[in-house]
């Protein structure tokens, strides 16, 4: 008689490890790791609660995904926080690769001796940035302006407009990040106006530098004034710029974000920014200015917990030699251009009976950057119930839900992307 226990139809731990989606996992994951979700899955089928069919992708389920995931940004914010800000360049991806393993960062091949750390990307951001006698490098924005603090104005005085005193993100503020360094803040004006006057009458003996910091996530407008940096180096005092988002240089899209060269030559001393905002690096400080101050920085001791790893380095140099990065290129498409994309896009959805709309649509800059800046862009529009699984597909494909519409801006998107992108789109809508 034949056995209709279905129990003796769960395949094999054998023949499940041999299916190619388990044999990769076992690759990255661990085959030990593995098993036991092949293990878990056959025994919620032999206690009825799946189908032996159903094993293997519930053992795949049971697996953790690879983190962080790789997202299709389709929200129309360039520098998009929550998705790791700028995405890299091939040649910086290529960098990555290559010094993962053994690699010359602190050695010269020609002498066998023992060399400057990181010294191709530091000689790539002095030649980027020209007015600047001399460059540093550290694991992030803040902590550029940690170092600057610490070396400069440990048990001193940092004065500072009131208008500036910003929360940078995360609940994380300026006060207290430069409190935390042991430096006492001075504070002038007030919230929407500070004039020269101001900080002169606070610059003394006991002034460690004049900060000036770009407002880069907000705006205020109206009765408003400030004090360029131009002015600020007339006091006698050091003056410390954190211009934020890493514009090395002017960019006519851009009038209002200031940038290090422009900087530099106004006065500042030491311009601190961000490599992974508009450079369109890895997460980095950069520090450039006078060099007895930048060489004080870099022979601080705290400089040593700041030090940008191998990788961090590699990235950062191939994305300063590339003629262009993908945050340039995004921020720099013409809409006509995204248009005539999207168009094509909504096309071939509806030869497969999926109706999309183009619609116009505003993308930013985010990050931190160009607050209120709009570009003018084009934009996919679905319905909302499209939203989730796009989001928690694969791949993951974020756009931005308005007015019960979920809208895709193909700006952030690679065009090779695109029938990835549409391949999506049918799955939700079948």
């Amino acid at each position: 008689m034949r056995d209709l226990d279905p129990r003796r139809r769960v395949p094999r731990t054998d023949a499940l490890l041999a299916d190619p989606a388990l044999t990769a996992a076992a690759g990255t994951l661990g085959r030990d790791r593995v098993k036991a979700a092949i293990a878990r899955a056959q025994g919620r089928a032999r206690a009825g609660e799946i189908t032996p069919e159903q094993v293997r992708d519930a053992a795949l389920a049971d697996l953790p995904a690879p983190a962080p995931r790789a997202v299709l940004n389709a929200t129309g914010v360039v520098l998009h926080t929550n998705l790791g800000r700028a995405p890299l360049s091939a040649a910086a991806v290529d960098a990555l690769v290559a010094a993962a393993g053994h690699t010359d960062v602190e050695l010269d091949l020609r002498t066998g001796r023992r060399a400057r750390r990181g010294r191709e990307a530091l000689d790539a951001l002095a030649a980027a940035v020209p007015d600047a006698p001399a460059v540093h490098v550290v694991n992030n924005g803040a902590a550029a302006l940690v170092l600057a603090a610490t070396a400069l104005a440990a048990d001193r005085e940092i004065v500072v407009s009131r208008g500036e005193l910003v929360e940078i993100g995360d609940g994380f503020r300026l006060p207290d990040l430069l409190e935390s360094t042991g430096a006492r803040l001075r504070e002038v004006g007030t919230t929407n106006r500070t004039g020269l006057a101001d900080y002169a009458a606070a610059v003394g003996p006991r002034t460690g530098f004049v900060l000036k910091v770009h407002p880069s996530n907000f705006r205020v407008t109206g009765f408003t004034s400030a004090v360029p940096v131009g002015e600020l180096a007339t006091l006698g005092a050091p003056v410390v710029a954190d211009i934020g988002s890493g514009l090395l240089a002017p960019d006519p899209l851009l009038p209002d974000e200031p940038d290090a060269a422009s900087t530099l030559r106004a006065g500042a001393h030491l311009v601190t920014a961000s490599g992974d905002k508009l450079l369109g690096g890895p997460q980095a400080g950069l520090l450039l200015g006078a060099a007895d101050l930048v060489e004080r920085l870099r022979r601080h001791p705290l400089a040593r917990a700041l030090r940008v790893d191998k990788l961090t380095l590699a990235a950062l140099a191939a994305t300063l030699h590339a003629p262009t990065t993908p945050t340039r290129e995004a921020l720099h498409a013409e809409p006509g251009a995204l248009r005539a994309r999207t168009e094509r896009l909504r096309d071939r959805l509806g030869e497969d009976g999926c109706k999309a709309e183009v619609v116009p649509t505003a993308a930013v800059v985010g990050g931190g950057g160009a607050p209120g800046v709009e570009l003018d862009s084009w934009a996919l529009s679905l319905p909302e119930r499209y939203a989730e699984p796009l989001r928690t597909g694969a791949p993951p494909i974020l756009g931005r839900v308005l007015h019960g519409r979920l809208l895709l801006d193909l700006r952030c998107v690679p065009a090779a992307a695109d029938p990835d992108l549409r391949a999506a789109i049918l799955r939700v809508g079948a």
